[in-house]
């Protein structure tokens, strides 16, 4: 047992009670505040500041106007689901925050008047002599003052999958100071790490927002989450089009007014020309593609918690990616190892072992607990439980007499064993390869050789420990490991396995134009092993400390080629992710750990892990990976591709089909022909827009090459030049036809009621030929038509029913304002509307010809 200067664990005092309860009023509990919760009414008040909101209300209200209740209370309930967004996300921090308190702030067993006592971790104090023990979780951040065998997890803190080895402070003077977390032979632990083996008595130095747990919390509760690119460029958009259509409805009042002399029918056709060009619909396809999005990510294992990310996954140009438990599985496997004068490799799927490391495997499972807490003693016990159960090399009847600990000037421990004849002893041991070197007395020669196989095996990225024995027949043991005559049996390489599928995955991204960044705090060797195995460039690598020295200019600059960063720190993650994003670039984090969770919540997209994952990780996330399956980000970045397509699609038909409703509003006006469309018209026309853009492009399958192209620009509009320029010529080329079956109408002589009826049917087919042409603007509709959908059909199935209702029912005709048409008059309507969209699917074959020439 190595103890601290003048500390003795059995004339322990610790602090009085008195004096804990005067601490605790000075520094507080041990734990992390909460985020302070707006008000619902500062919530609330923030939503109706949004153009999207002021857009739903007034498009709700002009439906009131019109006593439409049922079209008024669904945009009103669009209204209640962005305020209950927008809620949860305000949660999201609080969530996040109490998740870290619940971590940091375990039972505690400390020392008070002498005594043992359990109490909450949250009551613990600086000062507090804490006890320890395997399998508990460290209430606050402490300095040891006694310690045997003890190691601890820091993976939640650092990202280092294995545990690291503690020693007790030496001196009183080291008390007052507690370095960061990571590596071994250091006398700290810290809140919230896991002590997997051995105990040992701490005193506690720093506690809630002062630890280094309470550090991340604070970096989290300043992270602000962002609006992704598409919502921004919406609300510019609707604002815009939201006072054009305000304009231009007054426009209609004053003109209509001032040239018949009828204000109120004036008024009526403000109203409609208000409903023609005010695009509701935008919100609506936003709020119902990503949250049906959601839906399917979720059936690939992906859980979303930031609705938005559901878009900006498909625009993801860096994927950074924490190594432990999220390339890698996150426990310890047995590799490889090395046993007279050979190397023995353990791929998977072997029947049985050589005979040559049997005697290797017997004894690291005997320099090991019997029930290990530590993940290589987890290891090497599978190992033997696997290959060697039912062999004369596991010992159940073997008696435990004493461990001899590892100390700073030994790494190594060893298992002494009495044999069931009570007569022989049998000594285990293990550790670093130079120590076990140093118990054998190897002469150069020998140092040299298994130095070489050391190396070999590093390179590797495993982790290497040495395994010896002897045996001992006399009854009073000695003191010191170094008493024993011990024989060498061979090394053992581990390492954290890569998960199935990881490779694949990552090749799969540079495919689709997606940067893998590797980011974790694990060693540079074993980060570089890993990275070969799944795909990453290994020319260049930089650590923490050297991240460090470098400026934030300087750091923009680097994080341009560099695939690789080891030995980083919390906080330095978090700076990884902002150095990406001042390059313009939208940045995926993916994480398990409370370490993550700072960039999680900075990325454009953080992605936690659901099963291995903390709670910390996966409130700060904006998806959970339910599986742990890094492939599934490959299926949610394909279906983000997928959805951002067919949002682009259904807003470019909905530009397109507000032209010719506008158009035949206005015109009329300007010209003083009759009106053609009052509001009950263009609500049906409403009624078949609504469900085309929100549930027909929605369900479009993917285009073929939506992983076989990079990442559309992150600074590039949703609707540019050309994207605007083909949906406006789609939407005029619309407008000519409609308006010259009206003019054509009017000068025949047909009357108002018959000449409305023909431009209208026209209206509707040239509207669904939109649907149909928009599904793709890279494959013809008759190309397309081998692509299911069936809620496409259904929408223009209905579609054309209810146009028949409104026909051939005399009571929905007359509603209508509309006059009975003969079968020539529909076939004359059908080959306008189609006449009206066949430019277009000329223009896609043009274009395909093009493409195939330059290949």
């Amino acid at each position: 047992m190595l103890l601290a200067e003048n500390f003795d664990i059995n004339t322990a005092k610790g602090l009085s009670e008195a004096e804990a309860a005067e601490l605790l009023k000075d520094v507080g509990y041990n734990e992390l505040p909460s985020a302070k919760p707006r008000s619902v009414f500062a919530i609330a008040f923030e939503v109706a500041k949004a153009p999207m909101f002021l857009l739903l209300v007034a498009g709700g209200l002009v439906y009131l106007l019109l006593g439409d209740l049922q079209e008024a209370l669904m945009l009103m309930g669009f209204v209640l689901v962005i305020m209950g967004i927008t809620f949860y996300q305000e949660r999201k921090t609080e969530r996040a925050l109490e998740s870290l308190r619940d971590l940091s702030s375990p039972r505690a067993l400390v020392i008070r008047d002498g005594e043992e006592n359990r109490i909450a971790g949250r009551d613990v104090v600086p000062g507090d002599l804490i006890v320890l023990a395997e399998g508990d979780r460290v209430p606050a951040d402490a300095v040891l003052l006694s310690c045997t065998n003890l190691s601890a997890d820091e993976s939640l803190l650092t990202g280092e999958s294995v545990s690291v080895r503690k020693v007790c402070s030496e001196s009183t003077e080291k008390l007052s100071v507690i370095s960061r977390p990571g590596g071994d032979d250091l006398p700290f632990v810290y809140s919230g790490s896991l002590i997997v083996q051995g105990q040992g008595v701490a005193v506690a130095r720093a506690t809630g927002i002062s630890t280094e747990i309470g550090k991340i919390g604070r970096a989290l509760q300043k992270v602000e989450s962002e609006g992704t690119a598409l919502q921004k460029e919406t609300n510019l958009l609707v604002r815009n089009l939201a006072i054009l259509g305000l304009s231009l409805c007054l426009l209609v009042v004053i003109a209509y007014g001032m040239t018949r002399d009828n204000w109120l029918e004036g008024f009526l056709a403000g109203i409609t020309m208000a409903m023609a060009v005010l695009p509701e619909e935008f919100p609506v396809v936003l709020t119902v593609f990503l949250a049906l999005g959601a839906w399917r990510i979720s059936q690939s294992n992906v859980l979303t918690r930031r609705v938005p990310a559901v878009e900006t996954l498909g625009s993801a140009t860096v994927l950074c990616v924490d190594k432990t438990g999220t390339l890698t599985m996150n426990r310890m496997k047995v590799k490889k190892i090395f046993a007279r004068g050979e190397f023995f490799g353990l791929d998977d799927g072997r029947d049985r072992l050589p005979e040559a490391i049997h005697e290797v495997i017997e004894f690291s499972i005997l320099a090991s607990q019997i029930d290990p807490f530590d993940p290589m003693e987890k290891a090497f016990k599978k190992l033997g439980e696997d290959y060697l159960a039912k062999t004369e090399h596991i010992h159940m009847d073997w008696e435990l007499l004493k461990e001899y600990p590892l100390s700073i000037k030994l790494l190594a421990m060893s298992r002494v064993w009495r044999l069931p004849s009570g007569k022989e002893y049998v000594i285990a041991s293990k550790g670093a390869p130079e120590a076990i070197t140093e118990l054998c007395h190897f002469d150069l020669n020998g140092q040299m050789e298994l130095s070489r196989a050391v190396q070999t095996m590093a390179q590797e990225g495993m982790r290497v420990l040495g395994v010896a024995t002897a045996s001992f027949q006399e009854i009073n043991l000695p003191d010191g490991q170094h008493d024993f005559e011990f024989e060498f049996l061979g090394l053992i390489g581990m390492e954290d396995p890569v998960r199935p599928g990881v490779p694949e995955a990552i090749k799969e991204c540079y495919s689709a134009g997606i940067r893998v960044v590797m980011i974790t705090g694990d060693y540079p060797g074993t980060a570089q092993a890993i990275a070969r195995q799944i795909g990453l460039p290994t020319d260049r690598i930089i650590t923490g400390p050297e991240l460090e020295m470098l400026s934030d200019q300087e750091l923009k600059e680097q994080v341009r080629n560099v695939c690789i960063f080891s030995r980083v720190m919390p906080e330095q993650k978090l700076r990884l992710v902002q150095a990406l994003k001042a390059n313009e670039e939208i940045v995926t984090m993916t994480g398990d750990g409370v370490n993550d969770a700072p960039a999680l919540k900075a990325a454009n997209i953080g992605i936690a892990m659901g099963n291995r994952g903390t709670d910390v990780a996966r409130e700060a996330a904006s998806l959970v990976l339910l599986d742990d399956d890094f492939s599934s980000i490959v299926k949610a970045v394909r279906l983000g591709r997928r959805i951002f397509d067919n949002i682009k699609k259904a807003m470019a038909y909905i530009l397109a089909i507000h032209v010719p409703i506008a158009g035949m509003s206005l015109i009329p006006v300007l010209l003083e022909w009759p009106l053609i469309f009052f509001p009950i018209q263009v609500v049906f026309l409403e009624l078949i827009i609504d469900p085309a853009c929100s549930i027909a492009f929605e369900a479009e399958p993917e285009e073929a090459d939506v992983m076989n192209r990079s990442p559309r620009d992150p600074n590039g509009p949703l609707f540019n030049r050309r994207t605007l320029g083909l949906s406006f010529l789609q939407g005029l080329s619309v407008l000519i036809i409609v308006l010259a079956v009206f003019a054509v109408s009017l000068y025949r002589g047909q009357g108002e009621a018959e000449a409305r009826t023909l431009t209208y049917v026209t209206l509707i087919i040239a509207n669904l030929g939109l649907i149909l042409t928009n599904r793709s603007w890279s494959r013809t509709i008759w190309e397309t038509m081998s692509t299911p959908n069936p809620a496409l059909w259904w929408v223009i199935g209905g579609a054309l029913a209810f146009l028949a209702l409104a026909i051939y029912v005399p009571f929905i005709r007359e509603l209508f304002g509309f006059a009975y048409l003969q079968f020539i008059d529909i076939a004359i309507c059908f080959m306008a509307g189609i006449a009206s969209i066949i430019w277009f699917e000329g223009l896609k074959v043009i274009n395909r010809s093009k493409d195939l020439s330059l290949k």
